[in-house]
């Protein structure tokens, strides 16, 4: 355990490195959830006034969504440049070391949630100089965890699909297919009670409508209830398959 502690906090001050050497990189996959916020927290601002709609502005209730986005946007690259590493043999030299393996997959989807996490704090910032209304400091911790869960989820399945196609053109296309998909299966953009039936049903097992529900909670100062605890787990055991799939699958091929 000591040893995959130490090589995962080896790999992943390396590829913090990396990232800090092309910082434009990171600020650039946070522009188009940036872009949403602003754009629809103009474009769809009277659908708050709509009978049964949240009390407060649509940018408010939008908010999460936009933290999600920078979720999704953040975490698909991980897979790409696990498949990179791969065609350049730098994996295949990490291999001939005596490094754990598990820690290779572990470093990169750790890697990725702390990125996620610093564009998510820039997220906030931007949205509070907007205006938007946080409840307090605690609440948008608590939604720092909630991303942190849903980073290393969404990047395990990036890196265990990498490894699974192990070509880069079809990892990008089912990225982009998985990503906006989801979105709108979930209340990020419009409540629960605006969707139609089918719809629900489809949000009982998207894990981002769970993300997004936890952190508007969070948001708002809502008391924690059991639904928000039903949340929190079932993005922990998402997050815990995730990256024991890829790992599985990294170990398998490597």
């Amino acid at each position: 355990m000591i040893y995959l502690l130490s090589d995962t906090w080896f790999l992943f001050n390396k590829y913090v490195r990396i990232t800090l050497r092309m910082p434009m990189w990171a600020l650039f996959t946070i522009i188009q959830p940036l872009i949403w916020l602003l754009i629809f927290g103009q474009l769809f601002k009277n659908m708050a006034s709509i009978p049964g709609f949240p009390s407060g502005r649509y940018m408010d209730f939008f908010l999460p969504g936009a933290v999600i986005m920078t979720v999704l946007f953040g975490t698909s690259w991980s897979g790409v440049s696990l498949l990179r590493e791969i065609n350049f043999g730098t994996v295949d030299k990490m291999l001939v070391t005596p490094v754990s393996r598990v820690s290779i997959v572990m470093s990169r989807v750790i890697h990725s949630a702390f990125t996620v996490i610093i564009q998510c704090i820039i997220i906030l910032i931007v949205a509070l100089i907007f205006g938007v209304r946080l409840s307090g400091f605690g609440g948008a911790l608590l939604s720092l965890f909630i991303v942190f869960l849903l980073a290393v989820g969404f990047s395990g399945i990036s890196n265990g699909l990498a490894i699974w196609i192990k070509r880069e053109e079809p990892l990008v296309v089912m990225g982009n297919m998985m990503t906006l998909p989801l979105m709108f299966f979930s209340s990020a953009m419009v409540p629960k009670n605006f969707m139609p039936e089918w719809i629900k049903i489809i949000t009982m097992i998207n894990p981002i409508d769970y993300a997004v529900e936890a952190i508007r909670t969070f948001y708002t100062g809502a008391v924690m209830s059991g639904a928000v605890l039903m949340e929190v787990v079932f993005l922990i055991l998402f997050a815990i398959a995730a990256i024991s799939w890829a790992t599985e699958m990294f170990i398998n091929q490597a």
